[in-house]
């Protein structure tokens, strides 16, 4: 067996990939109730870092911004 044989099953990687989404939908929903009148870098900021200390080596990409608009504009609740 090789070291690139070693990796999570199949079902192992879709429990991860749930769970993150799940984190992801749960910080949305706390800005989106807690910063509906705080503009894109507050409402950024509070999404890094709420999911920051949940994933090791977490790096956020474009969905956080993506969220943070679509709060910041009014185009999602927290309800």
């Amino acid at each position: 067996m090789d070291i690139s044989d070693v990796a999570w099953n199949d079902p192992a990687r879709e429990k991860i990939l749930s769970d993150a989404d799940k984190a992801l939908q749960e910080a949305v929903k706390e800005a989106a109730a807690k910063h509906a009148d705080s503009d894109r870098d507050q409402v950024y900021k509070f999404l890094f870092e709420k999911l920051q200390p949940q994933f090791i080596d977490f790096e956020p990409g474009p969905d956080l911004g993506k969220y943070a608009d679509a709060i910041a504009n009014g185009e999602l609740s927290g309800g």
